[in-house]
């Protein structure tokens, strides 16, 4: 389960990454990017449209929907009471997707031209995709007419919403839908996402929108850990240690079980529900003992193992079965998930009180109407597995602890949470600090990969699916909720990809990483945003202000589904932005709503009050991408100025201001080493943030490109991993032999960016980071290694 005991972690190592790595064929690259509107053939059918994740079917028709303000979502009268608050948010969701606001929903037994009808029909079958698709399959047809969601059950037609959207937002003018019929289904019936709540507070607002974001790729299933505590107690004294119980009852005999440091009331957990029905999404709750247990031990001294000063509860003790009972007992009211997680990984007491207490909970949770889930750790903690309760869903953590063969051969149904591959624990020495593997994911990974030997067979029937986990280990450190998501961001959408529909995407990771970051989260969040920019962008999250109107800052937050829109004051409006610091850049790229300029120039300063224009552009006649291109510029601020309106206000879902280009990218990379297949030297030029280059574990290693000719040279950015340099130089050379040092670097003891600027521009053709000494005992690690002029 969650990762507790640091002895236990040190073990995993990138060997056993790299040993799944092999287990899948690398995706072709074959398919164009989201936000390329597919086109029919002159002589053929529409091709696919791209999705995060991908069809499984889809045959082409020819032409194409218009989505107008005339366009409506209907649903027949036998479908309203069920499908009515779904057709609302779509509603709303297009609107805020597309700008254009329709109707509200109606009810008709007909559907007017231009409408998005939404369609229960129990029953709708499809061979190919079997119980999967009665679960949560659904047909999405497009005509020229209208387009129709079919679907067994509610969350297919809720997951053809999410289709219709994401193929709207891939629309350069965000109003077209290529004709034709997808089916569509998943190829598990468990995608989830676990969040260790227990040892760091997440607010409401996070939890409703990670369930939002969890629908948008078809995820399903939210499991929130719900209590924890420290691994070690300061100096061996566990009332010194931090722990935390989430939920807060309002009756008198749990005073002081609550976390004061933040918990859920009644409220806020109907709240989940409410979202999680809305979005197709199971909210599993997972209350942790007899391990981890120091909450409980905290409220009940006389139940720890050992006494008062523990994080175990003494199963030998006859009250403790009985309290924990009357735990689950108080909130399973509050929970609508068929299905309970009760924990029961790691514990170091007698074995046969053990299994009393594994037994017992999984009848008793039973007994409450509820199926219970666990964490496997059989194989060291039963002497003999056939002594326990077989009617629980084991999630496979460990290979160690109870591995996914051990599970199948003792009758269990598996989940794959493997550590080794699955957890985050944020910004720690160990699994996955900065965000899961993503190429590893995207080119080898399924759920029934596991590390070593212990991969299963893809859809054995004993594989429910898969879920990935986030272990809020460090209690101390000081991070955020913004900053987990940005961890968990870099994945999420490959992780949807991957459990959804498998390979089927088609298409090369970096082309699948742009569709992510086109598609972003999906609509309608507050308290998470997209944290993942555009290669080469320098603008992302910068301050912005305009002449009037609402939301300026939007234009810069990176988020496809929110705009600035000017007021409607005379003469020509404008949108301000402060890069915070002298950038170079040479281009600008807009993203007009149907509220377009029409005639504007770029303008650029250092300090905010002289301007100069850089470019312009005269008599624009349509919404979508305009990018205006100049000679490199090196300034703070960065203005659109309006010359001429085109309409009465002026509408942008974004301005990316984006540096000179990337001679580095994708040009031939080599390093002196790799830790792993998966991150070999390219990584570090493929333009993507989220990749990297790791070195073996010695401190003379290098990293070199080839630009292909003699270049001028200016400036090098390296993008460092935890795995950071301490010292290395930026060397040059015309043949790739003879080599130069143009800057230095001592004594540097932080990751992140490091802007070298050289102190003159040189020219060269290749360009190295020579290392000299580590910061860590692991090798260098590059997300990005740009090179510009």
């Amino acid at each position: 389960m969650g990762s507790s005991h640091v002895s236990r972690r040190s073990v995993i190592t990138a060997v056993t990454v790299a040993a799944a790595a092999t287990a899948l064929p690398q995706a072709p690259a074959t398919a164009a990017p989201l936000a390329a509107r597919p086109e029919a053939s002159a002589d053929g059918p529409d091709a696919a449209p791209a999705v995060a994740p991908a069809l499984q079917e889809w045959t082409g028709g020819t032409g194409e929907f218009r989505l107008t303000a005339g366009s409506r979502v209907v649903l027949a009268p036998r479908d309203a009471g069920r499908l009515m608050p779904l057709a609302a948010q779509l509603t709303k969701d297009i609107a805020d997707v597309t700008g254009v606001r329709t109707a509200a929903p109606l009810v008709s037994a007909t559907a007017p031209a231009g409408a998005v009808v939404l369609r229960l029909d129990g029953g709708d079958t499809h061979p190919a995709g079997g119980e999967l698709y009665a679960r949560e399959g659904y047909t999405f047809e497009a005509t020229a007419r209208n387009v129709t969601v079919t679907a067994p059950a509610y969350s297919g037609v809720y997951y053809g919403t999410r289709t219709l959207l994401q193929i709207l937002l891939g629309d350069e003018l965000r109003s077209r839908v290529p004709a034709g019929t997808a089916r569509d289904w998943p190829n598990y019936p468990l995608r989830g996402f676990m969040l260790d709540v227990g040892r760091r507070f997440f607010t409401p607002e996070f939890i409703r929108d990670y369930l939002r974001v969890m629908g948008w790729f078809k995820l399903n299933d939210l499991q929130l850990h719900l209590n924890d505590n420290e691994i070690q107690p300061p100096g061996g004294d566990w009332s010194r240690a931090y722990d935390a119980f989430r939920l807060r009852s309002d009756k008198p005999e749990w005073d002081g079980l609550a976390a004061s440091d933040g918990s859920y009331s009644r409220a806020d957990w109907d709240s989940f529900e409410d979202t999680a029905a809305l979005h197709a999404v199971q909210l599993t709750p997972e209350i942790d003992a007899p391990a981890h247990a120091r909450s409980f031990v905290r409220f009940r001294p006389d139940i720890g193992l050992g006494g008062a000063n523990s994080d175990h509860l003494d199963l030998g003790n006859p009250d403790t079965l009985p309290f924990m009972e009357s735990v689950f007992a108080e909130f399973a009211p509050w929970f609508r998930s068929p299905e309970v997680h009760f924990g029961a990984d790691e514990y170091t007491g007698p074995e046969e009180h053990y299994r009393a207490y594994f037994n017992g909970m999984a009848a008793h949770l039973r007994g409450l109407g509820k199926q219970p889930r666990a964490w496997g750790s059989l194989t060291r903690m039963a002497s003999d597995p056939s002594a326990y309760d077989r009617g629980i869903t084991m999630h496979s953590w460990s290979n160690g602890w109870y591995g996914p063969q051990a599970a199948k051969a003792d009758g269990y149904e598996i989940v794959n949470t493997n550590d080794a591959l699955l957890y985050i624990v944020p910004f720690a020495t160990y699994y996955h600090p900065l965000g899961l593997d993503g190429p590893y994911l995207y080119d080898s990974w399924e759920p029934h990969v596991f590390p070593g030997d212990q991969s299963l067979e893809p859809g054995d029937p004993k594989l429910r699916g898969a879920m990935s986990a986030v272990w809020n280990d460090l209690v101390h450190a000081d991070y955020t909720e913004g900053d987990v998501h940005g961890l968990v961001e870099k994945t999420f959408g490959i992780l949807g990809q991957k459990m959804w529909s498998g390979a089927a995407a088609g298409v090369s990771y970096g082309d699948f990483t742009g569709r992510l970051r086109r598609a972003a989260l999906g609509p309608g969040l507050s308290a998470v945003a997209p944290t993942r920019p555009e290669p080469e962008q320098v603008s992302f999250g910068a301050a912005a202000a305009a002449s009037s109107g609402a939301h300026p800052g939007a234009a810069t937050d990176g988020n496809p589904v929110t705009r600035w829109t000017s007021g409607a004051e005379r003469g020509g409006p404008w949108l301000r932005i402060d890069l915070g610091e002298p950038r170079s850049f040479a281009r600008v790229r807009l993203d007009w709503a149907a509220d377009h300029g029409r005639s504007y120039d770029v303008e650029v300063s250092g300090d905010g009050s002289a301007w100069r224009t850089v470019a312009g552009r005269r008599d624009r006649d349509r919404a979508g991408w305009d990018e205006l291109a100049f000679d490199p510029v090196h300034a703070r601020h960065v203005r659109l100025r309006g010359r001429e309106r085109g309409s009465a206000r002026w509408s942008l879902w974004s301005v990316q201001v984006l540096d000179t280009p990337d001679l580095a990218r994708g040009k031939p990379t080599t390093a002196s080493s790799a830790e792993t297949p998966s991150l070999a030297a390219p990584r570090a030029t493929d333009g993507d943030p989220g990749t990297r280059w790791s070195s073996a574990y010695t401190d003379d290693e290098w990293l070199a490109v080839d630009l292909g000719t003699g270049t001028p040279v200016g400036r090098v950015l390296l993008d460092w991993e935890t795995a950071a340099g301490r010292d290395y130089d930026i060397q040059v050379s015309p043949d790739g032999t003879t080599w130069t040092t143009v800057a230095e670097r001592r004594g540097r003891d932080a990751a992140g960016e490091d802007a070298v600027v050289l102190a003159e521009p040189v020219t060269a053709r290749h360009v190295r980071m020579l290392g000299l000494a580590r910061q860590t005992d692991y090798g260098y690690s590059l997300y990005r290694f740009e090179v510009r002029g």
